[in-house]
């Protein structure tokens, strides 16, 4: 008898749960903050969020399921912030996931403060120890192997300013395990944190 389970997703997973997300984790959030046209201020966690490339530095994020407020204003001003949720952050970002209307702002819903940004026209959260100031470079709709376009948009961004609280910093070097970043993981409410008894080096081979 085979010990791996084996599907095909067009036909379904055959389990109590979609495992996917949970399989592919824990993943970074994407605390994405906009504004409108109109200007009001959008905030909101997407887990399908990482880092794309060094030089220039570009991160993405993707927008599942229909347009939402950031990928239309991303579309319509060209910029964005991506924000670190660090443990003690996680209330109000989790606030910042409901959906709300347009003219709407979850900054005031979540009890957040701004804070301007030095380079692009969108704020960033005060509260927050590590924000990337991003200018749109490309947004792609997602496609299927068979060219069938899916209701997913990839939003890329080059990271055109970096703001890192002083405490994080030990002797020049950026400390992760200070920034205390929470991650995504499966489930409706996974989450995973770091810790230093969790940690280890493993350099490349030469």
């Amino acid at each position: 008898m085979s010990q791996s389970h084996f599907y095909q997703p067009n036909e379904g997973h055959g389990l109590a749960h979609n495992p996917f997300n949970a399989i592919i984790a824990p993943r970074p959030i994407g605390w994405i903050s906009t504004k409108s046209k109109a200007g009001v201020l959008n905030i909101a966690p997407y887990s399908f969020f990482n880092a794309l490339n060094y030089t220039p530095p570009i991160i993405g994020f993707s927008c599942v399921g229909s347009k939402k407020d950031s990928l239309i204003n991303v579309q319509d001003t060209g910029e964005f912030c991506w924000n670190l949720v660090s443990q003690d952050l996680v209330e109000a970002m989790n606030v910042t996931s409901k959906p709300l209307a347009p003219n709407e702002s979850e900054f005031e819903a979540a009890g957040l403060e701004t804070v301007e940004s030095q380079i692009v026209n969108v704020p960033r959260v005060k509260a927050s120890k590590v924000s990337m100031e991003c200018k749109l470079t490309e947004v792609v709709q997602l496609k299927s192997s068979s060219g069938d376009m899916v209701n997913s948009w990839f939003i890329m961004g080059e990271v055109v300013g970096v703001h890192i609280d002083k405490s994080l910093i030990e002797n020049g070097v950026y400390s992760t395990l200070k920034s205390a970043p929470v991650s995504r993981g499966g489930g409706q409410g996974d989450y995973y944190t770091i810790s230093q008894e969790n940690y280890f080096e493993l350099l490349r081979p030469e």
